[in-house]
């Protein structure tokens, strides 16, 4: 239950592909963001935060439901023949149905039409799809809007004079849901020339070769030299040995996506802003999160999918002004899975019983159960998409290790092509090897770890319904 029996207002900012080296509050050496960083000093940042399946749709339908992409049914991205139901149990509905007044603005990805559309909203106005960074176009209940602007800046708008309309006299959950910082990145015009002349730190790992990683490391088309001219907006110069081209891709992607993250940044600081001339800062639950991470030139990488650190951790901050401790850290493992859970409780309502969570609550309170978890699952369906050419995975992650498996096929969900691969495994010592280029499996130094992580990798997806092909 929340303090003293008070109903908190809430307010929830998912961006998309925002990763955590790329937030001041992380530590980031290539940015700052003042507004996020001031979330976390007046909160908690959350240190071992994680998605449970990195692309945008799956991750999206986790947020509501509390269920992983195999129960909630979002197993890829949003296409023909995979649709959201939005009729299933999910957090807003049941906020909503406990006096709340709920709203969503922003990105949806989650289909369009009949039961695809948002439910238990009291007002949603949503991107078609991914949506456009200038002009974008919104879908609402009466039809199409065109609004003009920067996407960061009007979706904040929309929310912003949502909050103007709602009624003073209840609770209210606003989901604001930034299209920022997905590629193709494209800045306001204000932001244009930001780092113009900086050159931003390359991390460690930007020339990794790949060698002893599995096979799907290799065969995947997230390189540098897959950038494409809507991502470099500059040809090549000629003559560039590889590792200078590689360079010069990296400058050139890299600037573009910390631009759209400067605006997503003001925008955060224009929410908070307004929370606090309109008195309501003090009874608010802020939280600031993205629906997976992202590789920024990690393993001479961009985009998401993988396992890998990169893309499967989450910033998560949360301020909530008498109950979280101000310039507070957790240190324990969480999940996407667990947000449904965790503002329902903020709220004072019982989770759903399908929901697969956990409350975030006592965390966030300064405690931690006996029974925390100590593994997170993770699973990723979208066998060889078209864009990346990514194998399916999945695996388990605790505080010292990570084991994945890539059973060389999709499982047979839509989008997931249906060539298979040999079935591999990778084992990372996260103490030792942090950056993840020594694949410890088959080293007989860690045949025990292997088994360990094996039999609780089965435990996990037993536990969550989910179907171990490697025991098949």
């Amino acid at each position: 239950m929340t303090p003293a029996g008070t109903r908190p207002d809430i307010v929830l900012i998912m961006t998309d592909d925002h990763a955590v080296p790329a937030i001041g509050a992380y530590g980031s050496v290539i940015n700052r963001t003042p507004a996020v960083d001031r979330l976390a000093a007046e909160g908690m940042r959350f240190d071992n935060a994680f998605c449970t399946n990195a692309i945008c749709s799956p991750a999206r339908a986790t947020l509501l439901t509390g269920t992983y992409s195999h129960v909630h049914g979002m197993t890829t991205l949003e296409q023909p023949g995979q649709k959201f139901d939005a009729t299933q149990p999910s957090f807003p509905a049941m906020l909503r149905t406990a006096g709340y007044q709920t709203a969503i603005i922003g990105k949806w990805h989650l289909g369009h039409g009949g039961t695809s559309d948002p439910r238990g909203f009291d007002h949603w106005e949503i991107l078609p799809e991914h949506g456009e960074y200038h002009d974008p176009v919104f879908l609402t209940r009466d039809g199409e809007r065109r609004h003009r602007g920067h996407v960061t800046d009007v979706i904040t708008e929309l929310a912003l004079g949502w909050l103007d309309r709602r009624a003073p006299d209840r609770p209210f959950a606003l989901l604001v849901q930034h299209k920022a910082p997905h590629r193709p990145f494209e800045p306001a015009e204000r932001h244009r020339h930001l780092y113009e002349h900086d050159v931003i730190p390359a991390p460690p790992t930007l020339h990794d070769d790949l060698t002893g990683r599995a096979d799907a490391a290799a065969e995947a088309a997230m390189r540098m030299s897959d950038l494409g001219p809507d991502d470099l907006k500059a040809p090549v110069p000629e003559g560039l040995s590889e590792r200078r081209d590689r360079e010069w891709r990296y400058q050139r992607y890299i600037k573009d996506y910390l631009r759209v993250v400067a605006g997503l940044d003001e925008n955060v600081g224009r929410v908070l802003h307004y929370l606090g001339t309109a008195g309501l800062a003090a009874g608010t639950a802020v939280a600031y999160t993205s629906d997976h991470g992202f590789h920024l030139g990690e393993h001479g990488w961009f985009d998401k999918r993988f396992m890998y650190e990169p893309s499967l951790r989450i910033p998560l901050v949360v301020r909530w002004p008498g109950v979280v401790p101000a310039g507070s850290s957790c240190g324990e493992l969480v999940a996407n899975v667990d947000f449904a859970q965790t503002l329902l409780d903020i709220a004072g309502v019982p989770a759903h019983e399908r929901m697969q969570g956990a409350s975030l609550l006592p965390l966030l309170r300064g405690g931690t159960p006996a029974d925390w978890r100590d593994a997170v699952y993770y699973r990723y369906f979208e066998h060889l998409d078209v864009c990346h050419n990514v194998q399916a995975s999945y695996g388990v992650r605790t505080r010292a290790h990570k084991l994945i498996h890539y059973p060389g096929h999709g499982s047979g969900q839509v989008g997931a092509s249906a060539e298979t691969r040999e079935p591999q495994w990778e084992l990372f010592d996260l103490e030792r090897d942090p950056d993840e280029l020594h694949n410890r499996y088959g080293d007989p130094e860690y045949a025990s770890v292997v088994e360990d992580l094996t039999e609780r990798l089965t435990a996990l997806q037993l536990r969550y319904r989910d179907t171990p092909e490697h025991v098949r």
